[in-house]
Formats: structure tokens, C-alpha cells, sequence
């Protein structure tokens, strides 16, 4: 029987193209706000969860964009869940304050920056799920390749 780690994050938008992303102190690169599910916890209540601890504020998360069958060689068996969060008001990205403890920055890019900034494959996942688009219609992805799209 399979035993996957589970991870969940959210792709939030600045309502000009680009998408946020943050940058980790623990490691290289830059990642979405998100993290590994807990015991317990559900993909949605994690990723919200990891959305205040690494944002240090409360913001929406507002449907499926992505399920992604992902096994690492060094960690084995993963299902990534990726929530969109939708266009955020000068507002919100206004109350985005990284605790600089685990997270350094979170700064919004230019999808056309994934290459320089993610490894491939979350570029991949990325790139999937910003294909989904904000309407919620979702994929099913492999390695971040769509393997069928949800409805």
C-alpha cells in the first residue's frame, strides 16, 4: 500500500501576470507559500495553515487548481495539492510579512522567471496549475505534466 508525504500550497496572483512566491531560508530557490500536510490535517486546512505561518497573514484560498503525483528519488511517494488564492487587493499583498525566520521574502514574479528561480520540476507544477486558471477547472498532473484535466 502506498504511503505518500503529502504537501499542500497556494498560487496567489498581483492581478498583472505574476504569481508570489517565497524564498526560504532552509534551502535554495524560491517555492509557493506552502508545506507538508500534518497528521490529521487535510491538504486544504494545511496549505491555509501554511499560508499564516509563512506569510504571516490570513488570506483567501478559493478552489483545486492542481493534484500532482510527484515522488521524489530522495523522499519517496508525494501528492501535491495546489490551491489557487486568486488575485490579491493592494491590501492583502500590503499585509504579506515574511517572519525571516523561515521564510526570507515573498516577492511576486513573472511566470516567464521559473526557470531561474524553481527547480524543473516545480516550475512544471507551476506552469500546470497557472494553466488551470482561475476559474477552478483543475488537472490531475504526473511530474507536473497534465494527465487529465477535472471537472
Amino acid at each position: 500500500m502506498a504511503t505518500p508525504r503529502v504537501a499542500a500550497g497556494v498560487i496567489y496572483r498581483n492581478g498583472r501576470g505574476h504569481f508570489l512566491l517565497v524564498q526560504p531560508t532552509y534551502k535554495d530557490g524560491w517555492d509557493l507559500p506552502s508545506g507538508y500536510v500534518e497528521p490529521g490535517e487535510s491538504p486544504l486546512a494545511a496549505a491555509r495553515r501554511e499560508v499564516v505561518e509563512e506569510l504571516g497573514t490570513d488570506l483567501p484560498v478559493t478552489g483545486l487548481l492542481l493534484v500532482d503525483w510527484a515522488p521524489h528519488p530522495d523522499e519517496g511517494d508525494k501528492v501535491l495539492f495546489v490551491f489557487d488564492g486568486g488575485v490579491l487587493s493592494p491590501d492583502a499583498r500590503a499585509r504579506i510579512a515574511p517572519d525571516g525566520r523561515e521564510i526570507a521574502r515573498a516577492d511576486f514574479h513573472d511566470p516567464a522567471a521559473l526557470d531561474e528561480l524553481t527547480p524543473a520540476r516545480l516550475a512544471r507544477r507551476i506552469r500546470t496549475a497557472l494553466q488551470a486558471g482561475p476559474a477552478g477547472a483543475g488537472h490531475y498532473a504526473e511530474h507536473g505534466v497534465v494527465a487529465m484535466p477535472m471537472s
